[in-house]
């Protein structure tokens, strides 16, 4: 168990204390806070908006991205996760699902103190850049706790299921009681909040703006979000606003040119930088999972990395996808992609938090939802152009003339004569290689519904289907202390 040494957050000014790991939902007012009234230092407010803790951990483990290595390191939400029970571990413990919970909320306390401050200044239109900002924050915060902590939101059904509390207003109560309602209000809030948001976004308005909802990365998420909800007609609108002002071979990684001459420290240090293109919303999160991903037990094994890269096959010419897998030790595999950031309390301190710049949302993520929708909407040409663009970008030697993907590559690849369906597993293979160890993959198994089978050392076989309430993480203990049920799982 690795303890973040987790206390109250201070915002950076000091408008609230947060006891987030007390009480999950609840703000304790501060007699001393200073006065915010210029755009200034709503947006420096603002910078505290965003979980800064970390899902990769439990997201990967229930993947089907990971294998029971019989060692490794002894990590409570790793074990958990993996075997689908609920997880034991606290608001102390790093990279946990209580740590993530207490986070969004305190993000979203973050976004609705901005929101307050907006709408009781003298004049609220000097705050347009500021308010798109809060209200980006706070649908993405409740988007991601909708998504792990509730029913995975399916269009074509009700969605009655208990959601989490979508919270609005800023706390005035050590304690206040919430109600969860569905998981269809959740998202009919999300997108409210989404819709009002997007047009009033100005990237003028950040110093640094990869750490800020820009305008590409809040595109960026509306193509996540109408993804989700099977829009595809506005996955595209969105996505080709991110695009707008150049080739989306521009924003794309360069694996295969400027990446593939970097050691692996060189990798580290430019995967979740902000001047790289790629990197659309980086959010700094309290964790340890750069220290541990290699030795996790629950991880990266070499049969895996074959299973997962296996979709390379999909590429037409014998292609080589020019990833760089690494080891440290017997079966401890990784990528080189996310570097630990490791702040000390004081200049002097000894003690001090782990931290991961976690690349949020990413060009490459815009380009394949993109061209699932393309798929879906019969847009089969449009979907190759994408999936080419991505290969030429990933394929060791890369020839275009060589190395395509095709109706055929794909119909002989997969097996299927149905184009729709091969694109869109093309896109999940793909997709699944990209983001290994990224804990992408298990939004894409909740999306389509994959059965996940994990079996252990011991020989069991743990298998979780589409419906399964194991894919559903529990709602944290100290959170019913503000009303607020737990799932049955």
């Amino acid at each position: 168990m690795k303890s973040l040494f987790y206390k109250k957050f201070l915002l950076i000014i000091p408008v609230l204390i947060f006891s987030g790991c007390d009480e999950f939902l609840s703000t304790e007012p501060d007699s001393t806070r200073a006065t915010i009234s210029t755009p200034q230092q709503v947006s420096q407010l603002l910078t505290t908006a965003y979980p800064q803790a970390n899902y990769i951990v439990f997201a990967e483990a229930m993947s089907d991205n990971v294998g029971d290595k019989g060692v490794g390191e002894d990590d409570k939400t790793n074990l958990a996760s993996y075997i689908f029970q609920e997880v034991e571990a606290t608001v102390d413990d790093s990279d946990s699902p209580d740590l993530y919970w207490a986070e969004c909320y305190r993000a979203i306390s973050v976004a609705n103190q901005a929101l307050q401050i907006i709408e009781t200044s003298d004049d609220p239109s000097r705050f347009s850049a500021q308010r798109g900002e809060a209200l980006l924050a706070r649908a993405y915060a409740h988007f991601m706790l909708v998504t792990f902590f509730s029913k995975f939101y399916d269009p074509a059904q009700p969605n009655t299921n208990p959601g989490i509390p979508y919270v609005t207003e800023p706390e005035t109560v050590v304690i206040k009681k919430y109600e969860r309602k569905t998981v269809a209000y959740v998202y009919e809030m999300i997108e409210k909040d989404l819709l009002e948001g997007l047009p009033l976004i100005s990237d003028g308005s950040y110093s640094v703006l990869k750490y800020h909802f820009n305008r590409a990365a809040s595109y960026a998420f509306a193509t996540r979000f109408y993804l989700v909800k099977k829009d595809y007609a506005k996955v595209l609108q969105y996505a080709n606003q991110v695009f707008s002002e150049g080739s989306i071979a521009d924003y794309l990684r360069p694996w295969n040119t400027t990446y593939s001459s970097m050691s692996p420290e060189e990798l580290f240090n430019t995967y979740s930088r902000a001047s790289e293109n790629a990197n659309l919303l980086l959010i700094e999160t309290a964790s340890t999972y750069a220290r541990f991903v290699a030795n996790y037990r629950y991880g990266l094994t070499y049969a895996k990395w074959l299973e997962i890269s296996s979709g390379e096959g999909v590429i037409a010419g014998s292609a080589n996808l020019i990833y760089p897998l690494y080891y440290r030790g017997d079966n401890n595999y990784f990528i080189p992609k996310l570097k630990e950031y490791f702040v000390r309390e004081s200049v002097n301190a000894e003690i001090g938090l782990p931290y991961v710049m976690l690349p949020a949302f990413t060009a490459e993520e815009v380009l394949f939802n993109r061209a699932e929708a393309n798929a879906y909407l019969g847009n089969t040409a449009a979907a190759l152009a994408d999936l080419n663009v991505f290969a030429s970008k990933r394929v060791s030697n890369y020839n275009a003339s060589k190395h395509v993907i095709t109706t055929a590559s794909i119909r002989s690849f997969f097996g299927t004569s149905n184009v729709r369906q091969g694109l869109v597993n093309t896109v999940l293979a793909l997709k699944r290689i990209e983001f290994v160890q990224e804990g992408m993959r298990w939004f894409d198994i909740q999306r389509h519904g994959i059965e996940v089978e994990h079996e252990t050392v011991f020989g069991a076989v743990i298998t979780v289907p589409a419906n399964d309430p194991r894919r559903v993480l529990q709602i944290p203990q100290s959170a019913t202390i503000s009303g607020i049920a737990q799932n049955d799982r």
